[in-house]
């Protein structure tokens, strides 16, 4: 039995008696080939704490009578993520609509860099997509750190968008539609937090997740918590892409 961790494009922990890659599958496309989306999902070393029935899992994660795997078992479908320990956290899967899975490993959290800006996309449990002064782990501390920002999260996954040179008109290249709606009002967001130091982040679109792909993803994705060190899962640049994931790096149009 595994358990997953789903944060896009629902926050949801579900038993299942399905390896990563064939749950990705099953999540993305179904049995009936009826629905079509990409989903994002941690695979989770289960049984631990008592907020979640793993006996519940045992019981109920058990094969169909014709022997046919048990593909989900719902646990949990709310505050699910603030509940996870970090260390249970193990691969993060990225699956396409049509069921092609890119697992990321954990890696070692960026340095600070030495940029005017970031761009982060939110993707659990809330969604906005949010300009900010922090790099990605002091990002992660004050999104859960109530004694730094006054509106917080127990926990929360994002990811850096890729960021294109809003003063020319030109090509962006393979980034999805982050940027085709008021780009005016992006540069006012980026501006107030270069001006206040006090205000280090700015909401630019209260949610955005509808636009997200794995398309505008650019060093990788980010979980934190309030009591543990934040994660990080690099995204490989697009040469390895190219040489070791083809098939899904075209699926995800990023080639």
């Amino acid at each position: 039995m595994y358990f997953y961790l789903t944060v896009y494009p629902i926050e949801a922990l579900i038993a299942s008696q399905l390896p990563p890659e064939e749950f990705g599958t099953y999540m993305a496309t179904g049995t009936k080939k009826s629905k079509f989306e990409p989903i994002m999902f941690f695979e989770v070393a289960g049984e631990f704490g008592e907020y979640f029935d793993w006996q519940y899992a045992k019981d109920r994660c058990v094969p169909h009578p014709g022997g046919e795997p048990k593909h989900t078992l719902y646990l949990s479908v709310y505050r699910t993520l603030e509940n996870i320990p970090l260390q249970q956290l193990q691969g993060l899967y990225l699956t396409t609509r049509d069921g092609r899975s890119l697992r990321l490993q954990r890696g070692t959290m960026p340095g600070r860099e030495e940029r005017r800006f970031h761009l982060y996309q939110e993707l659990c449990p809330v969604h906005p997509l949010v300009v900010s002064t922090l790099s990605p782990g002091d990002f992660a501390g004050f999104m859960t750190d109530p004694a730094r920002t006054k509106i917080t999260v127990p926990a929360i996954v994002f990811t850096d968008v890729k960021m294109v040179d809003l003063s020319t008109d030109g090509p962006t290249g393979n980034i999805g539609p982050a940027y085709d709606r008021n780009s005016d009002h992006l540069h006012d967001c980026i501006h107030e937090v270069e001006q206040l130091a006090a205000k280090p982040t700015k909401t630019v679109y209260r949610s955005n997740i509808e636009r997200f792909s794995f398309q505008v993803i650019n060093s990788g994705v980010f979980v934190g918590n309030r009591s543990e060190d934040p994660l990080f899962y690099p995204m490989p640049d697009l040469n390895t892409l190219h040489n070791q994931h083809y098939d899904w790096a075209r699926s995800a149009q990023l080639l």
